[in-house]
């Protein structure tokens, strides 16, 4: 069945109380601390033969890429693996992902992957193909073994200067979530609008928050079934306005990692119900084009 999901006007709300005003939280603090210090170059490259993150090291199929190889889609093998459970664990797949066989999904997810850390390193490209670059910049930022997150090129929780529970990154397809004090959380996979619906960016906050019951039945009185999952956090714009887009759960989960939805923000339906228990009405919500965006300060 086809997953349409997008701005909504029949979304059910409520007129929230005002949130509790908050004393400006600190920077977030690493969720992840490598136990190692990557070598780079006096430009801030990765440099060296091997890699130095032990999820990598002494890994054929890898050294294999360092050396001038590539993985493209239908390479197998436990080098593939890695990497899966890398883009895993940063939040660029979706959990369980790791099979060994580089698809599609796994393409996505690199390409992903590569918007991100060509913000970093210039000579990463976003081209879904592992590269020796690509490879050198995931050595750098991927978290410890057994270890989720990512310490270096993320977004603060603030937006022009307001601090903010979540932060969109639409070029990456990530949702970053903060605790109230701005530590990092969780980073969790996305899909955005496609490009003749897109997600409109800008600050805005948690109106309604709708509960398993409720969004089902509205999934199913829109558009025929559940497309929005579980749970749906319908959002207005940071004046009050309704801006007719939500963060919700999804009925097509391949689809996370793109741009598809009719401006709302998908995620799995683990995902958003790990979002739903962690906001609470009033939460700021920060919507933006990349990291590089201008309005992400403090």
């Amino acid at each position: 069945m086809p997953a349409p999901v997008g701005r909504n006007p029949a979304v059910p709300t409520t007129t929230p109380s005002s949130p509790t005003p908050t004393s400006t939280p600190a920077a977030p603090a690493n969720t992840t601390q490598p136990a190692w210090t990557p070598a780079t170059t006096p430009g801030g490259r990765p440099s060296g033969p091997a890699m130095l993150n032990p999820r990598f090291a002494a890994d054929a199929q890898l050294a294999t890429v360092l050396a001038g190889g590539k993985l493209t889609i239908g390479a197998k093998g436990d080098g593939v693996k890695k990497l899966q459970q890398a883009m895993s664990d940063m939040g660029f797949a979706l959990p369980n992902a790791a099979d060994g066989d580089f698809g599609q999904m796994s393409a996505r997810a690199v390409r992903n992957f590569q918007v991100n850390a060509s913000k970093m390193f210039p000579d990463v490209k976003a081209t879904g193909v592992v590269d020796a670059a690509t490879l050198r910049a995931l050595d750098a930022l991927a978290p410890a073994p057994g270890q989720q997150g990512q310490s270096k090129n993320v977004p603060a929780p603030f937006y022009d200067g307001k601090p903010v529970r979540v932060v969109v990154l639409k070029d990456e397809h990530r949702t970053f979530l903060f605790d109230k004090q701005g530590k990092l959380e969780r980073i969790l996979l996305n899909a955005v609008g496609a490009k003749a619906t897109s997600t409109d960016e800008g600050l805005k906050f948690v109106k309604t928050k709708l509960d398993e019951k409720t969004s089902l039945e509205v999934g199913q009185k829109l558009w025929g079934g559940p497309v929005f999952g579980p749970r749906i956090l319908d959002l207005s714009w940071a004046d009050g306005s309704r801006s007719g887009e939500e963060l919700h759960g999804t009925s097509a989960p391949k689809q996370l990692g793109e741009d598809v939805s009719h401006g709302c923000v998908r995620h799995s339906n683990e995902d958003i119900v790990k979002l739903y228990d962690a906001l609470t009405v009033g939460d700021k919500v920060a919507i933006v084009s990349g990291l590089a965006d201008a309005h992400l300060k403090r």
